[in-house]
Parts: structure tokens; sequence; C-alpha cells
């Protein structure tokens, strides 16, 4: 049986929790949950919410002394240097787009689940998650551009679950809104200058050395126009995208504002973490249990600090 610590994320402005009282009450061994003090209070939960169900409320140093150690933002973390070998860590990595954060998986010899990699009978596990990042970005984004959306022409780029959201919201408030996908990318190029603001969705492949969108298009989009990139790769499909944080989310280039915070759903955390807490609970438990299950396998990043899924060898070698 292996306990499992939940500290607080120090990532700038990270609100979002990865697991509420009312769930831990499921697990079979709510006694070896670690939850670090303070950890409710952004949801107006306290200490004593979570002792209540059977649970222990610690110093952050015994939390992440844990056998596991759950951060919706791990990959992010400033405490991955300071875990000890044969620890696990559960929560969005992104190992494959940053050899940083692999280099010190591998140099602490710590396993490592990713929920980007976690996908159910073909859907991924936290594709509410991903719509909630829609549509935060589109709600935070105009906020910055101070326009709301009415009678503008916008172009999504992608149709998953993040596309849908931002989608869902541009449609509430009005927008011209029209669809493309990785078959239509150089339609869109000719089209670009059409659009107020382009909302790039994608699930970027990292095998690709192209972009959909590169800095020489933004010549020919209209005055004064916006890119909005959910997806917040680096220098990905939106050649000119670096991103940018909540408390400075965007910047111009050329003249046109790109928006690439990346980590929206934070902007709604209530709303995040309690769908997430009844997301995670089954593959809590079965960490806890020493039994991870296919969704769980298929998820395992680095094993003792070997790396197991190739693809991350594959990107950082290219």
């Amino acid at each position: 049986m292996k306990t499992i610590g939940f500290p607080i994320s120090h990532k700038e402005n990270e609100k979002r929790r990865a697991i509420v009282p009312e769930d831990i009450k499921k697990l079979t061994y709510p006694q070896n949950v670690y939850i670090e003090s303070g950890f409710g209070d952004v949801l107006s939960l306290t200490d004593e919410d979570y002792k209540d169900v059977g649970c222990n409320v610690v110093s952050r140093e015994e939390a992440l002394n844990q056998d596991i150690v759950c951060d919706p933002k791990i990959g992010d973390a400033d405490y991955l240097n300071d875990l000890k070998k044969g620890q696990t860590i559960f929560g969005w990595v992104h190992a494959t787009q940053n050899r940083d954060i692999t280099d010190k998986i591998i140099n602490n010899q710590l396993t490592a689940y990713g929920w980007e990699n976690m996908f159910e009978k073909g859907r991924h596990v936290f594709w509410q998650n991903n719509e909630l990042a829609g549509e935060a970005a589109i709600l935070h984004a105009f906020q910055c551009y101070g326009q709301l959306p009415f009678g503008l022409s916008t172009a999504i780029i992608g149709n998953g679950n993040t596309a849908h959201g931002a989608v869902r919201v541009l449609n509430m408030l009005g927008a011209k809104v029209m669809q493309y996908n990785r078959h239509t990318e150089k339609l869109l190029r000719d089209e670009i200058g059409q659009y107020d603001v382009i909302v790039n969705c994608v699930l970027w492949d990292t095998k690709r050395k192209d972009h959909i969108i590169y800095r020489e298009d933004l010549s020919r989009m209209k005055k004064d126009a916006m890119i909005i990139d959910v997806s917040c790769d680096r220098n990905g499909g939106i050649e000119t995208s670096i991103p940018t944080t909540i408390e400075n989310p965007t910047y111009k280039v050329d003249g046109v504002l790109h928006y690439v915070v990346d980590h929206t759903p934070s902007l709604f955390h209530k709303t995040f973490t309690r769908n997430n807490s009844s997301v995670i609970i089954p593959y809590v438990e079965q960490l806890m249990l020493d039994n991870p299950g296919s969704v769980l396998e298929n998820a395992l990043l680095l094993k003792d600090g070997i790396v197991v899924d190739e693809e991350i060898n594959r990107f950082q070698e290219r």
C-alpha cells in the first residue's frame, strides 16, 4: 500500500487543486493521503474539512515525502529536484516537449505518469478540462483584447475538446466562427486576412518541423488582429507563440496581439477542481494499491528514471 501527497502548486496564479474531501472518502485507505496545510483555502475548504474524511494534513515537506506526489502542473513544479529515488509523480508532466523536465526525472530516478497520455476508450480522460481550457482562454483573451466577440470574424484551428469549448463560448457571445482542421491548414493561410481573431486548438504533433501560421503570415492579418493560442506550444503550430502567464498574458508581434497562457483552467479553478477530483479518484486508488490499469499503463512516461515512452526520445533527439 502506497501513500500519496498533494502539495500546493507554486506556479504563477495556479489555484487548481487535484482533489476534494468528498472524493477522498471514496478511497479504500484515506489515511494514506497527505494534504499540505492550506491546500483548500482557495476553494473555501479548511484543513479540518480534509481531516474529517480521514486523511492527514501536514507540512509541505511531508506531503512531498510520500510515495506518490500528485499535482496538476507537476511538470512545472519547483520541487522536482528535491524528490527522491523511487517516488512517483502524477499530473501533467509534458516531458516529451521539455528536456529539462525529463532530465530532472531521470536524474532523481523517478516514475512519472502523465495526465496528457491518459485515454479511456479513445477519449482523453480529462476532456472536460480541455473544454474548460478553450472556454477560459476565450473569456480571458477577449478581456485583454478590450472587445467582446460579438460580430467579429473568428477562425478556430482544430476540432477536438479544446476547440469545442472555444467554439461554444464564441457562439454564445455572437462571434462569426469558421473552423479549420489539419486538412485545411493551407486554406486558412490563404484566407487569414478575413479574420479578426484566430484561435489555435491543435494538439501539436511533436514530430512536425513546420508551422500552421508562420511569422510572415502575420503581415496579411487584419489590423489589430489577435491570435489566441490555447495549445501553447512554443514555436509550434504558431511560429511566433511563446507561452505567457495570467499576470502577463499578451504580447505583440508585427502588430498582432498574441495570447498564449498555458494554464487557463486555473482562471476557473473551482470548476476545474470539482470535476478533476472525481475524474482522478479511480486512478489514485490504483496507484495507491500499486495496481495500475491499462489507462495508467499507457500513460507511464518514465519508470525509475528510465524512459518508457519512446516518443520522448524521438522528439528530444530531433
